[in-house]
């Protein structure tokens, strides 16, 4: 039987530093646990532009379609700020996202008790907190038609369009309900259907899906930008949050510094099922490519340790392994390894990106 297959793009500014890290806890595994991959290497997004002249190489695109998972570092950075959009780093994994039909992108947001300080909330608002939010990646506003920017008149006029289809509501209903029987077994479900028609049916749907499919799980409703609100008033009301691209994109954000750092946060994409009965996937850190600490051993390799930890649990199978490797995780910053990212006004030294990936895979070891 052959070994599940990864392909690791680490893309632009930290992206190799942190993926760096992955590969020492994927070759752990390997070693010590019986779970090889079988591991191929890409590129994609500026990196991928200086060789190719174009985000993402069209035999790339092949490769993450015959894969069991992609793992994503970053993409982007100031060196490309002048390059036209249809080019521009992001597209690259706009277009993984898009024809891999990635249209379910999960992002939890944790908030480890070692770190409970480091939030801007006070620290029992967010001690022991552990949402998800699952947002619709593939269509919504960032995808609609028209768009564009127009002359009309005397002036320039910029149009996006919120478009949705009922079948795109209810695919990633049915993801976020699923998830939550696994859970705490409660959805919210954020629109503007206040304002917007796209909401309206949003809600609807939403609302048929779970009435036909899952009246076992608990589900409310909420305006996205109350829900924004509510986040930092009392996050840990949440257990599955379940929104649009848009509204998904701002509130994850959000969520996220609730946790204290954005270097904390993993992310999963999932698609439809393949041949073996597991979904399309792409891991990525939440962070970006962080241009002004790239090459500078400064970066915190969490999010992508775990988003390798997403991978574990929802594409290979191995969720006693992810738990293994999240514990591995949360014991290192409980005995206080801390990046630059995670250190408060006590003075201490920051550890590097490769020391953070050794204390890992310490941490691992000392598990068995």
């Amino acid at each position: 039987m052959s070994n599940p297959s990864l392909l690791i793009l680490p893309g632009d500014g930290i992206g190799p530093e942190v993926m760096a890290e992955v590969r020492k806890v994927i070759d752990w595994f390997g070693k010590n646990r019986d779970l090889a991959f079988d591991v191929s290497e890409d590129l994609v997004g500026g990196s991928a532009y200086d060789k190719h002249g174009t985000p993402l190489h069209d035999d790339t695109m092949a490769k993450a379609q015959e894969v069991d998972a992609v793992l994503l570092g970053a993409v982007g950075g100031p060196k490309y700020d002048a390059l036209d959009f249809s080019v521009k780093p992001e597209r690259g994994l706009l277009r993984l996202r898009k024809e891999m039909d990635l249209f379910s992108n999960l992002r939890p947001a944790q908030c480890f008790d070692a770190l409970a300080d480091f939030s801007s909330l006070k620290k029992d608002v967010v001690a022991g907190l552990d949402i998800m939010i699952v947002r619709e990646l593939t269509s919504g506003i960032y995808f609609g038609e028209p768009r564009g920017i127009f002359k009309e008149g005397n002036e320039r006029i910029g149009i996006n369009t919120q478009r949705y289809t009922e079948s795109e509501i209810a695919r990633v209903a049915r993801s976020a309900f699923e998830l939550a029987r696994k859970r705490g077994n409660k959805v919210c479900s954020m629109e503007k259907a206040n304002v917007m028609e796209s909401g309206i049916l949003w809600r609807e749907v939403v609302t048929e899906v779970h009435q036909a499919e899952y009246a076992d799980v608990e589900l409310s409703h909420m305006y996205a930008d109350a829900g924004a609100m509510q986040l930092c008033r009392w996050p840990k009301q949440f257990d599955v949050i379940v929104t649009d691209n848009l509204f998904g994109d701002l509130l994850s954000d959000a969520a996220a510094m609730l946790t204290g750092s954005l270097g904390m946060l993993p992310s999963a994409s999932l698609g439809a099922p393949m041949a073996n009965g597991r979904p399309k996937a792409l891991y990525e850190p939440v962070h970006g490519s962080a241009p002004d600490i790239a090459g500078q051993g400064k970066a915190n390799p969490i999010a992508c340790v775990l988003s390798f930890a997403m991978a574990l649990r929802y594409s290979f199978d191995q969720g006693e392994e992810a738990d293994r490797l999240e514990k591995a995780v949360e014991k290192v910053l409980a005995d206080g390894a801390r990046t630059a990212d995670l250190l408060g006004e006590d003075g201490a030294k920051p550890i590097s990106t490769s020391e953070m990936g050794d204390a890992i895979v310490a941490a691992l070891t000392a598990s068995l």
